[in-house]
């Protein structure tokens, strides 16, 4: 386990207002809670390096997850022991959201990087929500957020062409990196493109192809894990097919 000043030199925490719990956090404090209840939803802070597992299939799980800094991925597997990646996570987003349907994780959360979480237990949150109508409220947005990106990634994978289902990843980074004030054109993607064209369901080789023609079309740089995004406006017409 790395130590906090370690982690601090490798990645910069968001703050707050930036995290996928703050709507949370905002209405532990509101007028409807209930003077009793803890003070903090969050109740603890653990540093991880690359490589840990945050948690395992069929584990008990007793919280969620807001990425303070870093990125993971999550996945699942096969009866035949392979892997699919189902998704990646970067700073001030949650994960572990479908344990709170019966405490138990339907997959594996793998760190890619030094990365810091905020735990929020679930019985906690099952307390807020039971007492406070504004923390229920939030919990809904956050459950119906993680609704649309599914119905996204089923979009993506059944009826986009490989430079499309690049393109359409590379702007949800975009996007995503903005909503935290960061740069949506210039971002690290810390995955392999062995795990790219895994989530996109195209071999690597493509992944790579793809990455190179974007490039020769002037569309975007790259430099090891770093993408510069010169035309935004192209990209999002590739996207689009």
């Amino acid at each position: 386990m790395l130590s906090r000043a370690a982690a601090n030199e490798v990645c910069s925490p968001i703050t707050c207002k930036d995290c996928g719990i703050f709507g949370l956090c905002r209405e532990v404090n509101g007028p409807d809670i209930d003077l009793r209840l803890p003070e903090t939803i969050v109740r603890n802070r653990r540093l991880l390096k690359r490589g840990d597992l945050l948690y395992r299939v069929g584990e008990r799980q007793h919280a969620i997850y807001a990425i303070r800094c870093g990125s993971i991925k999550t996945y699942v597997l096969t009866d035949d022991g392979r892997i699919q990646i189902t998704g990646f996570h970067i700073s001030g987003e949650l994960l572990g959201l479908s344990a709170i349907a019966d405490n138990q994780s339907t997959s594996e959360a793998k760190v890619l990087e030094t990365t810091m979480v905020c735990e929020v237990p679930l019985d906690v949150l099952e307390m807020y929500c039971e007492r406070a109508p504004s923390v229920r409220q939030q919990v809904i947005k956050i459950m119906s957020q993680e609704i649309l990106d599914n119905q996204e990634l089923m979009l993506l994978l059944g009826k986009k062409n490989a430079d499309e289902r690049l393109a359409t990843f590379l702007l949800g980074f975009s996007r995503r990196f903005q909503k935290r004030n960061y740069s949506p054109s210039k971002f690290n993607l810390i995955m392999s493109r062995s795990d790219i064209g895994n989530y996109l369901g195209m071999a690597e080789e493509t992944v790579c192809r793809v990455f190179t023609r974007f490039q020769d079309d002037g569309l975007l740089t790259t430099e090891r894990r770093q993408v510069q995004i010169h035309d935004l406006a192209r990209l999002k017409s590739i996207a689009c097919g």
